[in-house]
Parts: C-alpha cells; structure tokens; sequence
C-alpha cells in the first residue's frame, strides 16, 4: 500500500503508518460483510442469462414509454413519430441508391445513364436530409425529455421517503438504500428518455436497413443479424463485470467518500487541523483509492478480453457475411447492378444492429438502478405508517389549538433496528399538562429515545402511549406531530434567513405584525443573536452563499430555542438545548422553558414540557423528575424525594455539586 512521506518523523506521521493496513482494514468505517437484501437482488439479475437481460431491457424501454407519456404525451407523440418517419426515410434512401446503381450500370451511352440516374439520386438526397432533420428532431425532443422523467421519478422517490418514520434511518441497510437510490440511480433514470429514444431509433434504422437486405436477397437479412450476435455477447458481458464491481465495490466507494469529506469539510476542518490527523486521514484515503483502483483495473482487464473476442468474432462474421454476396454475385443470383446498393444496406444494418446492442445494453444498466428506485420505495413505503382511516386527536377551530391533559405511558419496551438489546423496556410514566418533567440518567440510559416515543416520531415494539386516551399509534402522524416542539442538542441549521430559521417551526404561522417572532427570540436570547448579524433577520445562515454568514454553536442553540416557541406547541421537548451556551444564556433559557407550561400564547393553555439534560441543577424545580438506567424507568419524584433515597439521581446530582463546592473552597 503506498505510504505518506513527510519531513519529520512527527506522531501524525506514526499514526498514519500504523494505519497502513491491508485493504480489508482501516481506520474508517468497517468492511461489510453482510450483503443488503436488495444487493442480493442485483446480484441475481447480473448472473442473469442473455435472454433474461433482453427481458430487462424491454421491460424498461416499457417503463420509460409509461413515464414519458405520463409526464408529456405531446413530446413523446412528436418523438416516437419523428423516428419512426426517420426509419422510413433511412429505408427510402437505401432503396433509392439501388435504383441509381441500376441506371448506372445500365446498357448505352454513359451522359444518357447519368441523366437516367438523376431522379433517382435526387431521391437519394432528399431521403438522407430527411432522415438528418427528423433524426434531429427527435433527438431534441429526447433531451427535453430527460428531466421532466428526472422530476418526476425524484418526486415520487422524496415524496415516499420523506414520509417514512424516523426510526427507518436508524436502519443501515435502508440509509444506504436511500443514498444510492437518490444519487445514481436518479442520475442513470434522467438519461432513460434519451437511451430509449436512441433504442428506438436504431431499431427503425435496423428494421429499414434488414428489410431492404432482404428485398435485394432473402439471405441478406439473417445474415446481416447473425454478423451482430458476438458483438452484442460482449457488450452485455462486459455490463455485466461493471455492475458486479459497483456493487461489490460499494463499501469500500461509500468509506473513501467519507474520508474526503473530512479532508475537505468545513465542519471538520479545525479538529482535524488542532489533532494533526491530515497525515493519517490521507493515508487512509490512499489506501482506500488504492485497493479501488486496483479492482477497477482487475474489471477492466476483464471487460477488455471480452470485447476483444466479441470484435474478433464479429469480424470473422462480417467477412462471412461479404464472402456470401460475393457468391450469390458470382451465381448470378445478384445482379451486379445492385451488388453496391446491397453492400451498401448490409453495412447500414451492421452498423445499425451494433449499435442497437450497445443501447440496449445500456438500457439493462439502467433496468438495474431502476430495480434500485423501486426496491428503495418498496422500502419507504413499508416503513411509513399508515394512516388511520380517522383521525381520532380531537381538532380545534385552529392548528395547534388543542392540548393534551394527559400523557400516560403504559408498559412501552422499544428496540432499534438489527439491535437485540431494547432501547428501553417496560416503561410506565405519567405526565399531566402544566407540569415541566425531567429525564435524567447516564448516557445510553434511553432519554431521548423515550423523549421521540412520547411525540410519535418512534413507536413502541409493545405498550401503549396515550394522549388523552388516544393511543398515538391510531393517530396520523401529521396530526400528532403538529402539536409537538423539539430543541434538539444539535439543531438543524437551515440554509435560509435567521427569521426564517425560526418561523420554520410554524411557517404557516399568520404574524403580519412580527410580534409572535419577536416574542420568541426575545424569551430564548435569539434576538441577541439577531442584532449582531449584518442584516439583521434578513442574513442569510448559510455559508453554502456568498452573502450567508455561520454562527457560533450557542447561537445556534438560541435560535433551535427560539424555533420551539415560535411553534408554541403542546407538548414541548427540549433535549440538552443548552450544551453550547454559556451560563447567563443557559440560566434564561431554562427559566424560560420552566415557565413555558402556564405561559400565555396566541392560543392559551397549559402545555407539558420535558427537559432532558445532564446538568441536573437545571431540574431541581421540575414538578416530575424521572430517572432512567439502562432502559429502565429506576426512580420517579421530585429532587427533595429522589435525594432522600439512594440512587443514580442523588449520586449524579452529588457529585456535580461537589465539583462547584471543591472548587470554590
């Protein structure tokens, strides 16, 4: 494997050789040995016969057609049409040809035959232009397509996954699925127009090319198919090899991805830089792109003898097919007259025949990264939860205008994906509008994971959640999602305007005035936030733009807070939302988020608000402090009645406030 040089024997130039590994080890990600399900598809349909391929192929020539009408049946009327006179045209023309070689080679004076063959020439001319413009024609009406498939195929595809429920990402198998489905095989779908627009073409080209072969001499035909046959063999063999390396290769495309991202992301940039990893991070994309380069060359090899006896094998074909007009020549079973105009459409055919099984092996290529684009909505579909066929949360005149009284949860045990330990298990809690509950625990202990089964965003493998009665998992997610809030500990930072940031958590929020997003930046410390960016509200967050200015993590952090009161929801979930901030900022916010369940809002009520973080002098005043370990519920009361016993709260809070007491004494 290559190694990194450098001009010092520094420690990131130890690490970097000690990452040095064989190509199945490595710092980054882990070699899978486990192949996805709908991997093993694939690998089914490459092993395929040729027979099965050529199946493939039309089914998606059919698939494209469907798609192409759906999205513009005007376009594809004009397409199909405009190749199709191309074909007939292509056709006139070699037929013509004949006819001029016929009055050329007639008996009698040489300017008389010239002049005979004129009329003739002229249609030969006239066929060839023809051809050229519909040709053209349809090639411009293939381009334009092109990406109203792409749209449409992107559309179904993000329509289905944005509706999946949240715990399908936590699924491998099924994220990888989505990124391949969203990446190449959306990119191979867009140029599915053209390919089939060049499909059909070269099959009405073959078509005119063989019937006036056969019109010249039935044994043209057949032969002129037969000399295409090796060629064709090689083609889809050598698609065969490609595919089985992209899919073979895929672990190890997905790990060098992902090492040039840290070496050239923003967001890892300074921790890269501050631990001295750039020599290791470097090797360890060397290694990768080595051990890749080197299986792309072993699958090139490989693909270029099967060419090369494809080619051979169809030149040893056309020579046959040549050897076989000069016979029916010698025989007089050809006129001479029409020897040229018969090679003439033996080479067009051959051409045309070659060229149909380079397309339609491109097709097959496509056929595989659309069974991609279906498998990954199959999968999307199975794992979005299905509607109830009422919705059963009671609705207020407004959005966001009932509140639940009630949250109980009833013996819930949840596990993740391919995890055989739960998550959690057998939880049972109470929660009552007006309170503010805190869960507390040790990392792992399962808070966050309860946190997104109270709002519906996970549902339980067993148990029931109920608001008001209702169990949530009988309630349409929109429904239930509409009246929940989260300040996440790493929120997502949109790439729009700061005032956008935070109108996002209720964008469809009427506040003509501004006073509901002032009211909300003013209580989370956002507006601080806001006066110090150049334009103000209007600054874009984002340095993806020229203009976009980035903020601090505890800015950050202000404007999540400020998003969850914007959205002035009833249940409210704030999970470790002051990590980043300072402890004047984290002192307001948690002032804030404890009064929240009796502030007054655009729609008055009582909410029920649950904190979840790991500095527990923050919930010395919850009315309901809940301690997790392990997935279990292990204690549930106020602090003055947890601390009176022993336990992981007491212990916790014990030693966080002996490292404030050490440190002042």
């Amino acid at each position: 494997m290559l190694g990194v040089t450098v001009d010092t024997d520094t420690a990131g130039s130890r690490r970097a050789r000690a990452s040095e590994g064989s190509e199945h080890e490595g710092l980054v990600g882990v070699e899978d040995s486990d192949i996805p399900q709908w991997i093993k598809i694939e690998e089914q349909l490459v092993a395929a016969g040729l027979w099965r391929i050529a199946a493939a192929a039309a089914r998606m020539a059919a698939v494209v057609a469907r798609w192409s009408w759906r999205s513009a049946p005007g376009l594809t009327a004009l397409a199909t049409l405009a190749q199709l006179a191309s074909g007939v045209a292509t056709a006139g023309g070699l037929l013509a040809t004949a006819s001029v070689f016929t009055r050329l080679l007639e008996q009698g004076p040489t300017p008389d035959r010239v002049v005979a063959a004129l009329p003739a020439l002229a249609w030969v001319v006239g066929a060839h232009a023809a051809g050229a413009l519909l040709s053209t024609g349809a090639g411009a009406l293939q381009s334009a397509l092109a990406p109203q498939l792409e749209r449409m195929a992107a559309d179904e595809l993000y329509a289905a996954v944005i509706g999946v429920d949240l715990v399908a990402f936590d699924d491998a198998e099924f994220a990888e699925l989505v990124e391949n489905a969203s990446g190449n095989a959306l990119h191979q779908l867009r140029q599915a127009a053209t390919i089939v627009g060049d499909l059909l073409a070269s099959l009405v080209s073959m078509g005119a090319a063989v019937v006036t072969a056969a019109l010249l001499h039935p044994a043209l035909g057949p032969l002129v198919l037969a000399t295409a046959v090796p060629q064709g063999w090689a083609n889809i063999t050598a698609a065969k090899i490609a595919y089985e390396h992209f899919l073979r290769m895929m672990s190890r495309a997905r790990r060098l991805s992902i090492t040039g991202g840290l070496i050239t992301d923003r967001t890892d940039a300074a921790e890269v830089r501050a631990f001295t990893t750039q020599p290791v991070l470097l090797a360890e994309h060397r290694r990768i792109a080595t051990a890749l380069a080197r299986e792309a060359m072993r699958a090139e090899h490989r693909k270029t003898w099967v060419r090369l006896v494809g080619r051979t094998l169809g030149g040893v074909g056309t020579g046959a097919a040549y050897v076989v007009l000069g016979v029916l020549i010698y025989i007089g079973a050809l006129p001479l007259a029409l020897a040229g105009a018969a090679a003439l459409a033996m080479r067009t055919a051959s051409t045309a025949v070659a060229n149909t099984v380079y397309i339609s092996n491109r097709l097959f290529e496509t056929s595989l990264y659309h069974d991609l684009y279906q498998a990954c909505l199959t999968g999307a579909r199975a794992r979005t939860r299905r509607h109830p066929p009422a919705t059963a949360v009671p609705r207020a005149p407004a959005l966001d205008g009932w509140a639940p009284s009630l949250i109980e949860v009833r013996d819930v045990t949840f596990s993740y994906p391919d995890q055989a330990r739960p998550a959690l298990a057998d939880i049972t809690l109470t929660l009552r509008a007006g309170e503010v509950v805190a869960l507390v625990g040790e990392n792992g202990s399962g808070k966050s994971t309860l946190a997104r089964l109270l709002t519906g965003l996970y549902l339980p493998d067993r148990g029931t959640i109920g608001w008001d009665g209702v169990d949530i998992a009988t309630v349409a997610p929109a429904e239930l999602q509409s009246r929940v809030a989260m300040v996440m500990q790493g929120p997502t930072r949109w790439p729009m305007t700061a005032a956008n940031n935070v109108r996002i958590g209720r964008i469809e929020a009427d506040d003509p005035d501004g006073r509901r997003l002032a009211g909300a930046t003013t209580r989370s410390g956002a507006d601080a936030v806001l006066a110090e960016l150049p334009d103000g509200p209007d600054t874009m967050l984002s340095r993806r733009f020229r203009t976009g200015r980035d903020l601090s993590g505890g800015q950050w952090q202000r404007i999540a807070v400020a998003r969850g009161l914007y959205r002035d929801a009833a249940l409210v979930i704030a999970d470790e939302p002051t990590a980043a901030l300072d402890a004047r900022a984290e002192h307001a916010v948690f002032t804030t988020l404890r009064e929240l369940p009796r502030t007054e809002s655009a729609t008055p009520r009582e909410r029920i608000t649950v904190l979840i973080t790991h500095r527990l002098a923050n919930v010395r005043h919850a009315d309901q402090i809940v301690v997790l370990d392990q997935g279990r519920v292990e204690a549930v009361g106020e602090h003055q009645e947890l601390m009176a016993r022993p336990g992981t709260y007491r212990d916790l809070y014990t030693l966080q406030s002996r490292a404030y007491r050490d440190g002042h004494g």
